[in-house]
């Protein structure tokens, strides 16, 4: 535990290093943000969204964690139907076809698993560099709606009018 912790502090000091190289540039490539995000985070500390590296992190160390319990519970139940069937004296308290539908089970839960790692990590770059194509974008503070009946006398209908002024 305590080497996955250090693990943890070395990869955020590298990206706060990262970032004190990358802070003298105006232009944030989308392109760079999205090649620094092969390493998880990095890419957001280049567009200077810090607050999202530790979801990211969590995110990706959870589904680590989920595929590395499914698949121990995967192998575990397998092995235990591979020694019924080879006749090896095992305690299970399962049937057969429990044991079956349980490995079954934690196979699909892997699987999934390992989508969601996947989802993560390229949602990771992806949210980089579309953080770094909006990193300039500015909203101004003047935007108004108008919302107005108006009577066509015409048609002898109304309608309403919308207004959308952007200054």
């Amino acid at each position: 535990m305590i080497n996955f912790l250090s693990k943890i502090a070395l990869t955020i000091s590298i990206l706060c290093l990262a970032n004190l190289c990358f802070s003298q540039t105006i232009y944030h490539s989308p392109k760079k943000a999205a090649l620094l995000s092969i390493l998880p985070g990095a890419g957001q500390v280049y567009t200077k969204k810090y607050w999202k590296v530790p979801i990211i992190y969590s995110a990706l160390i959870y589904t680590a964690y989920q595929i590395n319990d499914n698949n121990k519970n995967y192998n575990l139940y397998k092995n235990l139907y591979l020694d019924r069937s080879n006749n090896i004296l095992d305690e299970s308290p399962f049937s057969d076809t429990q044991l079956i539908s349980l490995k079954d089970q934690y196979r699909r839960n892997r699987e999934i698993s390992i989508m969601y790692f996947s989802l993560t990590y390229i949602l990771n770059i992806i949210d980089a560099s579309v953080n770094a194509h909006l990193f300039d974008f500015e909203i101004n503070e003047d935007i108004s709606l108008k919302i107005q009946p108006i009577l066509f006398q015409n048609n002898f209908y109304s309608s309403i009018n919308l207004n959308l002024n952007l200054y």
